[in-house]
């Protein structure tokens, strides 16, 4: 039984930062891609960034470019996000995802991930 469980959310002050960590369970992830989505009331999923499972290969919402740094840990199946000068805009549940696809592209298409964790609550207050 393949499990993503997401931990980090709160709440952050516009600037501010969080870490989002992804612990993972029922595989060894570390022959696999993950990713980060998120989703705002009333929108519909979105990108966020995803990593391969070597991490030679790292993709990034243009929206959190240069904001965000994903990571991977693969001796602890863990994966993060790293998230500096935080803005009203990425409030949003968080999720983190597994690509099962054996492949050195880090997937951007929601569709393309196999399993997904239950989400992360990130407020960002102005």
């Amino acid at each position: 039984q393949v499990q993503l469980v997401e931990s980090g959310g709160g709440l952050a002050q516009a600037g501010g930062s969080l870490r989002l960590s992804c612990a993972a369970s029922g595989r060894t992830f570390s022959s696999y891609g993950m990713g980060w989505f998120r989703q705002a009331p009333g929108k519909e999923r979105e990108f966020v960034a995803a990593i391969s499972w070597s991490g030679g290969s790292i993709n990034y919402a243009d929206s959190v470019k240069g904001r965000f740094t994903i990571s991977r840990a693969n001796a602890k199946n863990t994966v993060l996000l790293q998230m500096n000068s935080l803005k009203p805009e990425d409030t949003a549940v968080y999720y983190c995802a597994v690509d099962l696809k054996l492949t050195v592209v880090a997937e951007i298409v929601a569709g393309g991930y196999d399993y997904w964790g239950r989400g992360t609550q990130v407020t960002v207050s102005s």
